[in-house]
């Protein structure tokens, strides 16, 4: 028995190995299919009102397997999408969009040791030097981590501590942009146009820029992601004062067909955005 028992041993290692293994496969596929069935839902609350259960299991999956990059990257995916459009709570929405960001970092942390080193620290130069160690296979994490810090300073705006953090956001979507323009049908670019149309040109904003960025997301996206035309007009038009874009903007949005494969969902939600800014527009201009 003595000589039985480390082989027994070295067995059920490999076992337990390979167990966590193909709890992690599942939770990556469930993941996967689970982004995929929310982006291409056409109802909202349906959404709003399911999405919880799934949050809480890979919840689950993560306290399993709390180092596993592959969870923590797919529970920060959905936090911070739950957090961005589906919460109106502010205290809440601060707290989920905390977790989000924190699986994210975690989950790039865990292959990229001297990243998050970088990422933590308070040397800037250091950040940017260790981001463009990225290649194209660092697209999916990297975009991650900068989508959740997007979600994160959207939580609180009036949080300064949190608007510290736009210039590292701003290169880690600028390092996505670089490695694919295209990655999430352009989103990364719909970021960027925001983030430059935030403050007007004499306080250093760069709106002309903004638009041009968003217009150029719109176009990769095959003209069928509608979110970057709100964006255009929430952000970019109303800094300008510019009604006859904002208002020409969001009627092409509500006229548009929103079914599009991985985006119905932004863009009935983008439909309904845009009818709020008609609304608001009236007072706003």
């Amino acid at each position: 028995m003595r000589r039985i028992s480390p082989l027994l041993a070295a067995g059920l290692a490999l076992l337990l190995a390979s167990c966590a293994s193909i709890t992690e496969k599942a939770g990556s596929k469930l993941a996967d299919s689970l982004s995929d069935g929310i982006s291409n839902a056409k109802d909202p609350e349906m959404v709003r009102s399911g999405l919880p259960a799934y949050v809480l299991l890979i919840d689950g999956f993560i306290r399993g397997e709390p180092d596993s990059a592959t969870m923590l990257l797919a529970g920060a995916r959905l936090y911070s999408a739950y957090a961005g459009g589906f919460v109106s709570d502010a205290d809440r929405g601060r707290m989920l969009a905390d977790i989000g960001l924190d699986y994210a970092r975690r989950g790039l942390c865990a292959d990229h040791g001297d990243f998050c080193v970088a990422l933590n620290g308070s040397d800037f130069d250091a950040f940017q030097t260790e981001l463009g160690a990225f290649d194209a296979d660092d697209i999916g994490p990297l975009y991650t981590l900068a989508s959740s810090y997007a979600a994160w300073v959207q939580a609180d705006t009036s949080d300064f501590a949190r608007i510290a953090e736009l210039p590292r956001i701003e290169a880690l979507l600028k390092r996505v942009a670089e490695l694919d323009r295209g990655y999430d049908h352009g989103n990364a670019l719909a970021y960027l146009g925001v983030m430059n149309c935030l403050r007007p040109e004499s306080l250093g904003g760069k709106p002309e820029t903004g638009k041009a960025l968003l217009q150029e997301a719109f176009t990769i996206s095959g003209q069928k992601n509608q979110m970057s035309k709100v964006l255009e007009a929430q952000f970019c038009a109303r800094l300008l004062f510019d009604q006859e874009l904002h208002d020409g903007l969001l009627n092409q949005v509500l006229a548009a067909d929103p079914v599009a494969d991985d985006l119905t969902l932004s863009n009935v939600l983008a439909q309904d955005r845009a009818k709020q800014l008609m609304e608001s527009g009236k007072d706003y201009f």
